[in-house]
């Protein structure tokens, strides 16, 4: 069964058409991953960001010490909780208990003793008295080494926060490095990084969308795969960090200013604020609804 709300998603990652969305799930029985794709080989939809629209509200935020980092998310119902002073400093809480403590996982973080009771109780306790529902979502825990470096970015109070780890002590360098990963949203490092089942998924994509444009119908075979092989490269590149234009510059990529800079990326987190969190909205589930009921 087509529901609204797999409706609802479909089109606010891709920003398709309600009816379109409503019939490349059809087709998909309802795999909204494969109704992305359909969507692409039918020319409605540009390429899908991983992370979705963000739906949900609350912050995240990163802490570091030393040689550890933790990042982590908490979600409130609305924005408005978001910045109540109760909310904001229980998530300073969180974010001292997990750089102190180091947990492997978001069951050993609920399991932490925060002031007296554990992490789980204190989301619950906080949850009761601010009238929300309070939710720890996510966090990672990231160490380094004594001759890498943490960057750090935290976006509109929380909506967007990004961690690097940087080769070296460029610490200017590692905190520009966290304000590319939160603006542009890099999946990988480097193109090394993306696994292969990921260029193939690509490459279809991209052989499906040429099949279904009539400018390129009479064009050579040659021309095409240069064709095809040329976008799918150019998403590659769009999804790793350095091969990004770096937004400082506006013209250097990002693995050019590195190397001047005589460094290299380890790794980066990045998390946006409800990302593939499913947001209710009952007057659009309404507008499918009554669209559904159209033959």
């Amino acid at each position: 069964m087509i529901t609204a709300s797999l409706v609802k998603e479909l089109r606010e990652r891709t920003g398709a058409g309600m009816m379109d969305c409503k019939k490349a799930l059809e087709a998909t029985d309802g795999n909204i991953e494969a109704a992305i794709d359909w969507l692409r080989e039918k020319g409605m939809a540009s390429a899908a960001k991983k992370s979705g629209r963000i739906a949900a509200e609350g912050t995240s935020t990163v802490l570091t010490e030393g040689n550890t980092a933790v990042i982590l998310e908490v979600n409130s119902e609305t924005d408005f909780v978001a910045k109540n002073e109760q909310f904001v400093e229980l998530v300073k809480d969180l974010a001292a208990t997990f750089l102190a403590n180091k947990p492997t996982d978001l069951d050993a973080a609920l399991a932490l003793d925060l002031k007296g009771q554990s992490v789980s109780d204190a989301v619950i306790s906080a949850t009761a008295t601010i009238g929300e529902k309070i939710t720890l979502r996510r966090l990672e825990v990231v160490e380094k080494s004594d001759d890498e470096v943490f960057g750090d970015y935290i976006h509109m109070g929380g909506k967007i926060s990004a961690l690097t780890v940087l080769k070296g002590d460029n610490a200017e360098l590692a905190r520009d490095m966290a304000m590319q990963v939160a603006s542009m949203s890099p999946q990988y490092v480097s193109q090394k990084e993306i696994p292969s089942d990921i260029i193939e998924k690509e490459t279809a994509i991209q052989v499906e969308i040429v099949k279904n444009d009539a400018d390129l119908a009479n064009k050579p075979e040659q021309v095409v795969n240069g064709i095809i092989k040329g976008r799918v490269s150019k998403q590659m590149q769009e999804i790793s960090l350095v091969d990004q234009i770096f937004f400082k510059d506006g013209k250097a990529k990002v693995a050019q200013v590195l190397k001047d800079a005589g460094t290299e990326v380890v790794r980066f987190v990045r998390y946006a604020v409800g990302e593939g969190i499913e947001k209710r909205e009952e007057d659009f589930a309404a507008e499918v609804a009554k669209a559904s009921q159209v033959k």
